[in-house]
């Protein structure tokens, strides 16, 4: 649909520390955002909560403030539609009042319940029908089958299980409803049939009714509520579309939408979208294999739980001068920070790191591995330590392409998404030391105009996706490796490769 008339779609990013906003118009012009962000509950024992209230709270407040920014009338808003991490757990009673606080994918808590649900199934068996090729404390079931031991009252009580994007489109809507993208990575999906996987409900003991209602991504799931209207300054024309999990979303905001096709995000946490045609099932590969939020199209997704978090963990710990200077100026402390980096050469003088602060992700998938900076020397700066975090980040991302290149995956160019995209210090690092062409764009709040495209399509402001892309997507910037760096950056790789595993045994 396209017309003289103006009509508006909203994306909704929920991250993992931060919620953004953007607002689109039929012709693909960002004309706002808006990001807020919000601190997790961490506590002892690799626990990692939040209330679900927040979410609901803080989503909100950006879309207020977007209307307000912007100046739109509400009633031109045709759809709005959600990005959203994986993963998070949510419990809800028949009312649909949440019954304790929102289990986040960061916690490892139910490290057992992984190593039961592996032993019942199989490695083999769960990578055929759900696509991930290890049991880690991350995915839902085993928050599932934790709860039923651990908080039998809760299990006894609970209606709906519910990730933040179901609970959201919940909250807006009335309705229960999920799309295939983010339920991949549940554990108690099936990515081939696209259906919920009734042997494994059987084992967790919750019954499909206890589930929402699988969609698409992409698909008009009804108008908002008069009461969700009041709260986000919307009117109840406006049309809820289910949106995607982050990272496909974040690919088709970055134009991504074919077979072959690469993003990576570096947000809280680091995550590739390797788009395929078929998914695989070869466990050796150690690398979950999801549906797209395009029909037809599946993808890897290599992750690691912790990146851009750490580099905010060393901001609010190690760097509040920066933070009071930026204040001050009215800039950016990260900034202040990588200008620190930049002073210092490729290598950091020996200094490395380990990102790991909440357990490690593909290909090692070890929750009991810490972070840790190794090659500490008197005269060493912040700039130092500062520069040994985005190179440890780098290091983690190359670990799966590497990965990826054993298996013969091919891989031309990245597209690099998310908070990391904005430093052309990082961007740059990851092309010398991956050997590969590194793209940014023009929009990088990428995974919110991904969730607000998905919006267009479900209203019919957009024909399809791929008009929808090429009318909304434009590049940016293009980081060719550079091969000094290259070789400098090799002895850097090897060195972390070998600090984690000397230290293997150790955890």
């Amino acid at each position: 649909m396209h017309s003289d008339e103006v009509n508006y779609i909203l994306g909704i990013d929920v991250g993992t520390t931060s919620i953004k906003s953007v607002l689109m118009n039929n012709d693909g012009v960002l004309l706002a955002s808006v990001m807020k962000e919000y601190t997790l509950d961490s506590g002892p024992d690799d626990t990692c909560e939040v209330h679900p209230d927040v979410y609901w709270n803080i989503t909100c407040q950006v879309i207020n403030d977007l209307l307000a920014t912007s100046n739109v009338n509400p009633e031109k808003v045709k759809g709005l539609a959600f990005a959203s991490q994986g993963e998070t757990f949510i419990v809800v009673d028949a009312a649909g009042k949440p019954i304790r606080k929102a289990i986040v994918w960061l916690d490892n808590r139910s490290t057992d319940e992984a190593r039961a649900i592996e032993q019942e199934f199989g490695n083999q068996l769960l990578m055929d029908i759900t696509g991930q090729p290890e049991v880690v404390p991350t995915w839902p079931a085993t928050r599932i089958l934790w709860l039923r031991k651990n908080e039998p009252e809760t299990f006894r009580k609970a209606f709906k299980y519910l990730l933040v994007e179901d609970y959201l489109m919940f909250r807006m809507t009335g309705k229960y409803h999920t799309e295939h993208s983010l339920v991949s990575s549940t554990l108690y999906f099936d990515i081939a049939k696209k259906t919920w996987w009734n042997e494994m409900l059987r084992f967790l003991k919750i019954s499909v009714d206890q589930l929402p209602q699988l969609n698409s991504s992409g698909k008009p799931i009804g108008h908002i509520t008069a009461d969700a209207a009041k709260e986000t300054g919307l009117t109840i024309k406006t049309q809820c579309v289910t949106g995607a999990y982050d990272h496909p979303a974040g690919a088709i905001g970055a134009g991504s939408i074919h077979s072959g096709d690469i993003t990576l995000t570096i947000g809280a946490c680091m995550a590739m979208c390797v788009a395929m045609g078929k998914p695989v099932s070869d466990p050796s590969l150690k690398l979950p294999c999801q549906c797209h939020a395009i029909d037809g199209l599946y993808f890897l997704l290599p992750y690691g739980q912790t990146a851009g978090i750490v580099l905010k963990w060393f901001r609010d710990e190690f760097c509040r001068e920066e933070i009071r200077q930026a204040q001050l100026e009215g800039s950016d402390p990260y900034d202040l920070m990588i200008a620190q980096a930049e002073k210092i050469a490729p290598g950091t003088e020996g200094l490395i790191m380990l990102p790991h602060l909440m357990g490690a992700g593909s290909p090692e998938f070890n929750s009991d591995a810490k972070g840790v900076f190794a090659g500490i020397k008197m005269g060493m700066t912040k700039g130092h330590f500062i520069r040994a975090i985005l190179e440890s980040v780098v290091c983690m991302v190359n670990r799966n392409i590497q990965i990826m290149k054993q298996q013969e995956i091919r891989i031309n160019d990245i597209n690099v998404l998310g908070g990391g995209s904005k430093s052309r210090l990082w961007v740059q690092m990851l092309a010398d030391m991956t050997g590969i062409p590194v793209n940014t764009l023009m929009i990088s709040d990428n995974a919110a105009t991904g969730a607000a495209l998905l919006a267009g399509v479900g209203t019919g402001v957009f024909a399809d996706m791929s008009s929808a892309c090429q009318t909304s997507i434009k590049p940016n910037t293009r980081f060719e490796p550079n091969p000094a760096r290259s070789e400098q950056y090799k002895i850097v790789y090897s060195k972390y490769l070998q600090l984690y595993q000397s230290l293997e045994l150790f955890w």
